[in-house]
Order: C-alpha cells, then sequence, then structure tokens
C-alpha cells in the first residue's frame, strides 16, 4: 500500500491530515531519520521533534555541530508548514544559537506558523535542551506550491 489517495485525505480531519503528510515526509526524509529526529506533535501549522545529539555529531570544539540543531528546526518548519497538505518548500531560514549544545542533550524544537499568504509562508522555531534552555532561535519563510502532497493517482 502507498499510502492513503486523495480522497481518503480530504475526508480526514485537518489533524488526521497532517499526522498523514508527515508520515509520508518523514518516510521519504533518510536524513531527519538518520539524525533520529522523532516528531511528538503534529497539528497543522505546528509540529514538535526531538533529537538526541550524539558522538558524531560534534564540531572540532566538542560541541553540537550548528548543522546539527539548523537540520532539527528545519525540519520541525517542514513538518509544520507542509501539515495543511500541500507542498510547501523553505526558501530562506536563519537560527542562531544562544547556548552550547552538547553530547547526550535532548533537543525539542517547536515549530509555530506565524502568517501565511497565498503563495509565503512564515514560521518561528525555537530549540531547547532538556534543562528547557533555548539552544536555538530559527526562522523561516517558505514558498506555498499549489501542488497537493497527495494526488487522486496514489493507491
Amino acid at each position: 500500500m502507498n499510502g492513503p489517495t486523495l480522497s481518503d485525505v480530504e475526508a480526514m480531519a485537518p489533524d488526521d491530515r497532517a499526522r498523514a503528510v508527515v508520515s509520508q515526509m518523514l518516510s521519504l526524509d533518510a536524513f531527519s531519520r538518520w539524525l533520529g529526529i522523532e516528531v511528538l506533535d503534529i497539528a497543522v501549522g505546528r509540529s514538535v521533534c526531538r533529537m538526541i545529539i550524539r558522538d558524531d555529531m560534534v564540531n572540532g570544539f566538542g560541541t553540537s555541530h550548528g548543522g546539527a540543531l539548523f537540520t532539527l528546526a528545519d525540519s520541525a518548519l517542514a513538518f509544520a508548514v507542509n501539515s495543511d497538505g500541500m507542498v510547501t518548500v523553505a526558501i530562506d531560514c536563519t537560527i542562531s544559537y544562544p547556548s552550547v549544545v552538547r553530547v547526550g542533550d535532548v533537543l525539542t524544537a517547536t515549530a509555530e506558523q506565524d502568517a501565511t499568504s497565498r503563495r509565503l509562508g512564515f514560521c518561528a522555531v525555537t530549540v531547547r535542551n532538556q534543562h528547557n534552555v533555548v539552544v536555538g532561535h530559527f526562522r523561516g519563510t517558505v514558498y506555498r506550491t499549489t501542488t497537493p502532497h497527495f494526488s487522486s493517482s496514489q493507491s
């Protein structure tokens, strides 16, 4: 089975549709899976993801590589902004790192879509460690396509 059809998806409640979209996205996202990113919560316009920093995610200073945090935040953003069922892609993202992250830290990224227009969307992601300390501020601008995640040709 390849997943739900367009008619199945259209009949779903919005948050169920969001979960179906994110499940499909994550099944195709080898990099997020390799990093161990797990989706804890998903709703339309919002996602919460978690990742544990491993030994192979550190930089030359022995702290987490910024790219690991960026990817966690980017994945959380992608899940949040695609949760309405339309293919949406990042066109500009920035991150700041207010606190150090070390091996073994458990990071949680909460993405919330701020606003959308017909073609553009904006999303903020806050990344916190297991002590609830903010370790990342991420902001993304996305382009909203007219392509649905599920098409009538899927079965």
